[in-house]
Order: C-alpha cells, then structure tokens, then sequence
C-alpha cells in the first residue's frame, strides 16, 4: 500500500469512526431525554450500535458488491432480511439478559418474549439505519468518482493541449537552419542576426510556453521575432505591416495561439507566391478583448490553393481545438474568409488576466 492510499485510507477511517461516534452521541441523548433515564438508553445503544454497525458494513461491503451490483436481486432480498431477523434476535436477548426484561419500554404494551410486532418494529429501524447509512456512502462514493473523472478528464485536457501547443510544424525551423547554413558559406553578416532570432524564439517555445497562459505582450515579441526571420529569409520579396494599439498590461493569452496563424500564413500564402508578398497583421486590444486579424494573398495556381486547403486547414483545426479546449465559448470568437486573392483570420480573444 503506497503512502498516498494508506492517507486516503486512514481519511476515510477516521470519517467513520467519526460519524458512528455523533451518531451514538446523539441517539443516546435522543432516547435519554425520551425515557428519561439516560443511563438505561447509553446502555441499549452499546448493544444497539455494535449491530447497527455490523449490518451496515456487511451490506455495504459484502451483500451489495456480491449480490446487488450483479443484479442478484431475489439472493440479496433474502439475505439483507435474514440478516436483519438474526440481529434483531441477537439485539432482543442480549437486551433481555444483560439490562432489562422489558425488552421494548417504547412499545404500546411492555413484553418479555419476542413478539411479531417487535420483530417487524425492529426489523424497520434496523433497515431505515441500514438506508440511511448506505445513501451517505453511495453518495461520497458518487462524488468521489466524480471527481476522479473530473481530474482524469482535466489531466487529459491539458495532456491533449500540450500535444496541440507542440504542433507547430517543424518546417520552419529545418528552413531556417538551411537559410543559416547557406548564409554561412556565403560568410554573411545575415548569419549571427538570424541564429540570435532563432534562438530566441526556441528558448520562448522550450520554456515560455508551459503555462495555460502568457504574457500577451511575451506572445507578440515571439511573433516579431518570427516576422524578423521570415523578412531575413525573404529580404526584399516581404512587405509585413504590423500595427499594435491599445494597452498590454496585464493582458494574457494560450501560448503559441497567434503564432500558429502567422505560420500559416507564411507556410501558404508567402512562400506559394511569387514577387513582392504583402502580409498584414494588427492587434487591437479594447478593454478585455484582443482582436486580432492577419491576411495573406492566395497563390495564383490551382494545385497550390488544393494542398492549401488540405494543409492549412489542419493547422487551423489544430487552432480551433486548443480554443475550445482552454477557452469558454464567450470568451473568443474565429472567423475565416477565403476568396479568390486573400486569406484573412479574425480573432476576437479574451486577454483580461484571469
């Protein structure tokens, strides 16, 4: 038995040794102020609550996982009352021998002999003690397994929201290595710019990117740096104009959100097309809210609009999961238009810090 289940054991120990005590407490004082004779009821319910507890436990962990989950429904009818008779009769002669030999002072008329009437009395008490104490432990059991698949289902959330984060495509990064290494041969002073471009933007993705949320401010230098790679590998062919308004303080985002629409972006519209790209992104940020809108021109020959819409749309897919996964659906709002020349994404994200 590992630590962690020897806690939760001694938990739930100390839980029902607990609530029989409160139970026996407030019986005795029940019953004390009924006969007014506390010392006779304490002593009824030391034989009393040694049964209770008894039937409860065997019916809780014997009768029920053996007869009743299995849907052997008549074999545990028969056995739960033939328990309850045997403790009744059990309760009746200890109560006789051992405190007093009106055995039913509560009855309509004293006895000293086991009668129907009793037997069916008692038999009804010990079942409503019995009721009463299952329905509390099924009702932690519920709640229990509620929360375990509330836990499993938040470990797997975050476990699928790592595997979306981790999606970026690598494509990036190989052509970025390649640009450097020719840039290298050519002995090019493009060379440190890009590596320090480069490195900054892995160290962001390796170690700023394991919270659910970032800096929305961390978030656009990460972009820039992406764009300042991107202007470096196309040189005079890339046009990038980003307008930022409004204010980023306190302001937070899912990492690596924007980023992948930028990417995209990239990956399908610049490097498809041939000549001057023009590629405009804004980010306005309005009280809450970040709104956010990148365009890009569409390749002009068909097979590339074909593996676009292939392509991209995983990546925008990929976008659309991790939204609904980490976000309430009022929280963002996505929109795509796609025409025959431009590609255009709206974001309308909530940036306040939660």
């Amino acid at each position: 038995m590992t630590f962690t289940s020897k806690r939760i054991y001694k938990i739930s120990f100390w839980h029902h040794i607990i609530f029989w005590v409160v139970y026996f407490l407030f019986n005795t004082f029940r019953w004390g102020s009924y006969f007014n004779d506390y010392l006779y009821s304490l002593k009824t319910n030391l034989i009393g609550f040694p049964i209770h507890i008894t039937l409860c436990y065997f019916n809780i962990y014997f009768l029920m996982p053996k007869f009743l989950f299995k849907r052997r429904y008549i074999p545990y009818i028969i056995l739960i009352i033939s328990a309850i008779y045997l403790m009744v009769l059990a309760k009746f002669n200890l109560t006789y021998f051992l405190i007093s030999n009106n055995v039913w002072p509560e009855g309509p008329e004293p006895i000293n002999h086991l009668t129907l009437n009793y037997t069916v009395d008692m038999m009804i008490g010990e079942l409503y003690v019995i009721t009463f104490v299952t329905a509390i432990k099924v009702t932690l059991d519920f709640l229990k397994e509620q929360k375990r698949v509330a836990d499993l289902e938040k470990d797997q959330l975050e476990t699928e929201l790592l595997f979306l984060k981790s999606q970026i495509s690598p494509h990036f990064f190989f052509n970025t290595l390649n640009n450097i290494h020719s840039l290298a041969l050519e002995k090019s002073n493009k060379t440190s710019k890009i590596i320090l471009r480069l490195s900054e933007l892995m160290r962001y993705l390796l170690y700023e990117t394991k919270s659910k949320r970032q800096s929305l401010e961390k978030e656009i230098i990460c972009i820039q740096n992406y764009l300042d790679l991107e202007k470096i590998r196309h040189d005079d062919q890339l046009e990038i104009n980003m307008s930022i308004s409004g204010d980023m303080e306190d302001k937070e985002i899912a990492p690596i959100l924007l980023l992948t629409f930028v990417e995209n972006a990239f990956k399908h519209g610049v490097s498809k097309n041939i000549g001057v790209i023009k590629v405009d992104i804004d980010f306005t940020i309005e009280e809450d809210f970040l709104y956010f809108t990148i365009t890009n021109p569409l390749p002009a020959v068909s097979e590339f609009k074909n593996e676009i819409n292939h392509s991209s749309g995983i990546g925008l897919e990929n976008v659309k999961k991790r939204l609904n996964l980490g976000y309430n659906k009022d929280d963002f709002e996505l929109t795509i238009k796609d025409d025959q020349h431009l590609f255009e994404v709206n974001l309308k994200i909530k940036v306040s810090n939660l």
